[in-house]
């Protein structure tokens, strides 16, 4: 299939096989990465009254969080803010095997004739964003819904993209991208894992 927007599928680099996580970002990468995509986020929009960032469950709501202090931080006050678990609109809810885990909902604002920026984590097949889209229309009709992902890793199996981009990482199937964001993990970062020959 012919990716015309080259950011759905990048191409995966030739990687030498390994179950040892690589460090991707570091901490210090990952402040400065929030930092850059603050002032991205406050770039479109002149009144910041009708943005509202809403951080996915369960690290999107750090990204969000983190994003948002930089915002106030640099322009006085935090963007409108909430958090989304997807959960029940996921299109694979009832073949998993195992049960879901559950997460909390709390949009305690209106969002009719908002301008909504989903954050999550790490932008895969897309299904997650799409999931994401359904649950918010169940909220009202915002005047526009953007994604910002903090690692996108291509392998795209719908057609959604990120407005907003942490990293592109191109990756193979078998690897896994893994994102600690514990401020009290002293290896918090993001990582690259191999999972080639690992058993469940």
């Amino acid at each position: 299939m012919l990716c015309i927007n080259w950011r759905c599928n990048p191409a995966p680099s030739p990687r030498v096989p390994t179950l040892t996580p690589i460090r991707i970002l570091s901490n210090d990468d990952l402040q400065r990465t929030y930092m850059r995509l603050a002032h991205q986020f406050m770039e479109p929009h002149d009144d910041p009254d009708q943005v509202a960032i809403i951080g996915m469950q369960p690290r999107g709501i750090f990204i969000a969080q983190a994003i948002n202090a930089y915002i106030q931080h640099f322009y006085g006050n935090p963007l409108t803010s909430g958090v989304l678990d997807v959960t029940f609109y996921r299109d694979d809810f009832r073949t998993r095997m195992k049960i879901p885990e559950v997460h909390i909902t709390d949009i305690p604002f209106d969002i009719f004739g908002k301008h909504i920026i989903l954050v999550d984590d790490v932008l895969y097949t897309g299904r997650t964003i799409r999931s994401a889209m359904d649950a918010l229309m169940h909220f009202g009709r915002p005047a526009t819904i953007t994604c910002c992902c903090l690692i996108d890793r291509g392998h795209r199996e719908l057609p959604v993209t990120a407005d907003y981009i942490g990293k592109v990482i191109p990756t193979h199937a078998q690897e896994e991208i893994q994102v600690r964001l514990d401020p009290n993990d002293p290896e918090m970062g993001v990582y690259l894992v191999n999972r080639e020959g690992m058993h469940e």
